[in-house]
């Protein structure tokens, strides 16, 4: 059997599959509980602090 077509059987089978499962953890860990605070954190970061950077105590939280 050639390379080309092993590597076409793997990717018409298997590959499929394997990202299937990737794209759907991905999903699954963005909307699970708790992450709300993180995201809520991470849209308004570019924002804060325009002028100076954080303080100490301001970049922890």
């Amino acid at each position: 059997m050639e390379t080309y077509s092993l590597l076409r059987e793997f990717a018409d089978s298997w590959m499929l599959l394997v990202l299937f499962t990737f794209f759907v953890g991905v999903f699954v860990w963005v909307i699970r509980p708790g992450s709300n605070s993180a995201h809520a954190q991470a849209k308004t970061v570019i924002l804060r602090n325009e002028d100076r950077p954080a303080a100490a105590k301001e970049a922890r939280s």
